[in-house]
């Protein structure tokens, strides 16, 4: 009997490689420590603790780095990914960096699908750890043209925006929820009242909001969304059918649709901020902090100073935990830019000194919409 006939036609070859590949992937998460939880100094905030969880410190900087090894182990452990199998992704940004260097480390091509105008940073972050990039002229064919590709290739389509909620163990197993609550256990607050996390995929926010709901927690979890998307409308009005035809200005966040992966149900109060003010915020922080953030940081930020006014006008005490998405550094000819910013009639200047006088002991006013769970 053949080698070919005894395995099952060639699957105990193609279960061998797969074995090997998701230990590549453990081991790989077991030789790096957990990521830091800063807590911010805010004097003024008398009775608030604010705590950042620094996603920018994973291999390949950004909060992704987490979705994208769940992503690939979730396609192994179905068989949808085996040896040689190109793998495609919808991303321009921190996911296809983050899925590049994952396959390169199981030896598989990669390609990500993204717009003609994606920034050479970020195609240089891809191609670095040997990812193609495929470019369309149209960003709203994102989705089409990456399950394309695949069909095309004989590969298989990640599709963080489908399978970003179902590929993490919300339960447990060291994901960012887990994390960020055994971290708190020491603290004044262990309990945080507030978790503020923005909405890419819907992945994260569906994890973090799981997990609180299976640990009996009673921590409060706020999503905040971005000018250009579709998440909090979708939020407000229960409707799923939720379109936005402009592009999201704060990278890594805010999508043209109801993304498969939100889930609205594990959400307690919504806000959507303006990208001026996003960016406004991602300053104040960068300085505090003395080094830069991202702008998606800067949204995190703002929806966990809100809270925070929130509280202190109640007379309420308690912490809030809200996350480091990237380095600024990524950043440096767009955000952190003048000439980028004017291009696009953003100006964060004077929002900046509204933050400030926010954490220096002043009251926050900012315009922002805001939606509570029904």
């Amino acid at each position: 009997m053949s080698e070919e006939a005894k395995t099952g036609h060639g699957c105990g070859q193609s279960r061998g490689w797969a074995d090997e590949a998701v230990a590549a992937i453990e081991a790989d998460q077991r030789r790096s420590a957990d990521t830091h939880l800063w807590k911010l100094d805010v004097p003024a905030l008398a009775g608030i603790d604010l705590y950042l969880k620094d996603e920018s410190t994973h291999p390949t900087g950004s909060l992704k780095h987490r979705l994208a090894r769940s992503l690939f182990l979730y396609a192994l452990c179905n068989g949808h990914v085996r040896q040689g199998t190109p793998v495609i992704e919808a991303s321009s940004g921190s996911t296809a960096v983050s899925e590049a260097y994952f396959a390169r480390m199981i030896g598989v091509p990669f390609y990500a699908v993204m717009p003609r105008t994606t920034s050479a940073e970020k195609i240089a972050a891809i191609e670095h750890y040997g990812g193609n990039c495929h470019f369309i002229d149209d960003g709203r064919r994102i989705y089409e043209e990456s399950a394309g590709l695949a069909a095309r290739l004989g590969g298989h389509f990640m599709d963080q925006f489908t399978h970003a909620e179902r590929a993490t163990d919300w339960r447990g197993n060291n994901n960012i929820a887990e994390s960020i609550f055994d971290q708190m256990r020491q603290e004044r607050f262990p309990c945080p009242s507030w978790v503020v996390m923005s909405a890419g995929t819907g992945g994260t926010t569906a994890t973090i909001g799981r997990y609180i709901r299976y640990k009996r927690h009673a921590t409060r979890l706020c999503v905040v969304d971005v000018e250009r998307s579709a998440f909090f409308e979708g939020f407000a009005t229960g409707s799923r059918d939720c379109r936005c035809e402009e592009p999201s200005r704060i990278e890594g966040i805010g999508r043209p649709r109801v993304e498969p992966s939100f889930v609205p149900g594990v959400i307690d109060h919504m806000l959507r901020i303006p990208d001026a003010v996003s960016l406004a915020a991602m300053r104040v922080l960068s300085r505090k902090l003395g080094r830069r953030v991202g702008g998606s940081t800067g949204t995190n930020f703002t929806g966990m100073c809100l809270q925070a006014a929130r509280m202190r006008q109640a007379g309420e005490s308690g912490s809030l935990v809200t996350l480091i998405c990237d380095s600024g550094e990524r950043y440096a000819k767009t955000y952190y830019c003048d000439d980028w910013l004017a291009e696009r009639s953003l100006d964060p200047s004077p929002f900046e000194g509204r933050i400030e006088a926010f954490l220096a002991g002043g009251e926050l006013d900012l315009d922002f919409e805001e939606s509570w769970a029904r």
